[in-house]
């Protein structure tokens, strides 16, 4: 009766020690599905992204940095390479061969669907049960900017020195990077371009222009120019470039007046910016006597004109230096 005590308690113990154990095995199972795994190395990539913690980003991806200018790799440029990517799904690993695996992460960029795929790798257990993952060494992919006849420009919110108009950044994927210059004579348009891999270098080219404010100032200094011509009372103007020449003898006040002013255009050229040759219409109205006959008679006569200009264009001044060839 004794023994037969002791194999119950023994069987207990035993359906006890089955029990626990199984516990444990399916608590390493779950654990292992759903915190040490490489998706979770993915989530908490993208977490540190979001957060501008460039730092902790660089070492969960375990990337290398190329020999570029590291500006979009921390803070507000980095949270605001991820602001416009929303949607984001992270797939299941795919077993891939020699421990490795890809994981697919999904998402879109001001509505486009992109996708990135990161390969981590095993490499081993913590406490030994907990599988431990990380990335696969990587070098961060960058993004070339370019910017017309300018040395600095804005990306991602913050203002980036631009050598001769060009730089290199190292940038994190996957990212939204947003370019544009701005200053009051001059403007280049936001351009956008999305990073989604390691693989290929991006590139955003500003073309910077002159804005408004700029093409407003030099024409009304062209205007003032040709109204100073036409204020002349000569047939032939000082240093303008338009005249009449008659053989008859004048017999009434010289008037000029501009009856079309030229269109102003302004371009980049060989680093600096350049204005299109000019052209116009002035009319003179004026009384001729005929040398032979002694007749007057009212003339009004249009003379096209054409002249180009030097332009200079500083924070403090504008200058625009008409050229007049005879």
């Amino acid at each position: 009766m004794q023994t037969s005590s002791v194999i119950k308690v023994l069987a207990a113990w035993l359906l006890g020690l089955m029990v626990v154990v199984a516990a444990a095995i399916a608590t390493v199972v779950v654990v292992n599905t759903h915190i040490f795994n490489p998706e979770e190395q993915v989530h908490n990539y993208l977490e540190a992204l979001s957060d501008g913690d460039g730092e902790r980003a660089l070492g969960l991806l375990n990337a290398s940095v190329p020999d570029a200018n590291p500006a979009m790799l921390s803070g507000a440029p980095l949270q605001q390479s991820m602001s416009a990517v929303e949607d984001v799904a992270v797939g299941e690993a795919v077993e891939v061969g020699d421990g490795r695996v890809d994981v697919t992460t999904t998402y879109t960029v001001r509505g486009t669907a992109h996708s990135s795929t990161f390969s981590l790798a095993r490499t081993g257990t913590e406490w030994l049960f907990f599988n431990t993952w990380e990335f696969v060494p990587s070098v961060l992919p960058t993004l070339e900017l370019s910017v017309i006849n300018q040395v600095e420009a804005t990306l991602n919110g913050t203002r980036v020195g631009m050598p001769e108009g060009r730089n290199q950044f190292a940038v994190f994927y996957p990212g939204d990077y947003e370019a544009h210059y701005t200053s009051e004579y001059f403007a280049a348009p936001a351009q956008t371009v999305a990073v989604t891999d390691r693989s290929g270098d991006q590139r955003i080219a500003l073309a910077t222009a002159a804005t408004e404010v700029l093409v407003e100032a030099v024409d009304a200094q062209i205007r003032r120019f040709l109204d100073e011509c036409a204020a002349q009372t000569v047939f032939q103007p000082a240093n303008c470039p338009f005249n009449f020449q008659t053989e008859n003898r004048v017999a009434g006040d010289i008037r000029w007046s501009i009856t079309e002013y030229p269109t102003v255009t302004i371009d980049p050229f060989n680093g600096s910016w350049v204005m299109a040759p000019l052209s116009g219409n002035a009319e003179l109205s004026t009384s001729l006597q005929d040398l032979f006959t002694g007749s007057i008679e009212p003339v009004t006569v249009p003379r096209e004109f054409g002249f180009t200009a030097r332009l200079s264009v500083s924070d403090d001044e504008i200058a625009v230096t008409p050229v007049v060839q005879y």
